[in-house]
This record gives structure tokens, C-alpha cells and sequence, in this order.
């Protein structure tokens, strides 16, 4: 899958090297992606506004890549569904059955697989 033209959002980005959050963002940006970091303390990461929460956002992102604890994947699944983003992708460690059922019953496209990984856009 390409998603070049996609705007892509990046719940959990974190400005900690070693996590992630950091690390899917870093890669997403230097490779050109229209990308949006999303943290509840906000501030800059990489010289980007860090988004407070998605509904903060410019615009729509098309996909919402989540890198946080299972419990707040639940919750953005039901922020996505309010905002009508209809993209989820949980990273490993970030998806529970409650948050897939939920974005399922929604009408959600699922991706439960580590982003980098599957994309390998370096």
C-alpha cells in the first residue's frame, strides 16, 4: 500500500527518541508524509506543533496511527468515530479485542500490524 498521499496522524508521538511514537513520526516526516504528531502534553516535536488531541488537528487525517496503551486506543476509536476517521492502524501493544470490536462495529478499516514494518518506507 502506498500512502504517499495520505494524511497521517500519530497518536502517542512522543518527543523521547527511544519510543515509537517518536520513531514512526521521525520516519513519516524525513520521508515526505503529511503527518501530524498528536500528545495530550503537546509543545514541539521535530518543529511541529504536537496536537493536543485529533479533534485539534488542521484537517481529517485519512489514517490514525495509534502508539499508546490499549486503554487510550479505546478511547481514540471512539474520538475517530466522532471526527469520521475511518482509518485506524494499532501498533503492536497499542490494540485490544474491546478497541477492534468497537472500530468494526463503527465501520472502521483495521490495521493491527507495526506501521513501519509493513510500509518499509525507509
Amino acid at each position: 500500500m502506498d500512502f504517499k498521499d495520505k494524511k497521517i496522524a500519530v497518536l502517542g508521538a512522543s518527543s523521547d527518541q527511544s519510543k515509537y511514537g517518536h520513531k514512526i513520526f521521525k520516519d513519516l516526516d524525513l520521508n515526505g508524509y503529511t503527518v501530524w504528531p498528536v500528545n495530550p502534553k503537546g509543545g514541539l516535536l521535530l518543529g511541529k506543533t504536537v496536537y493536543k488531541s485529533l479533534a485539534e488537528l488542521p484537517s481529517r487525517p485519512d489514517i490514525v496511527i495509534t502508539v499508546v496503551p490499549p486503554a487510550e486506543t479505546e478511547k481514540a476509536v471512539e474520538e475517530c468515530n466522532k471526527l469520521g476517521i475511518r482509518h485506524i492502524w494499532m501498533q503492536p501493544g497499542s490494540e485490544s479485542q474491546k478497541a477492534v470490536e468497537k472500530a468494526k462495529d463503527y465501520g472502521m478499516e483495521i490495521t493491527a500490524a507495526c506501521f513501519m514494518v509493513k510500509n518499509r518506507i525507509w
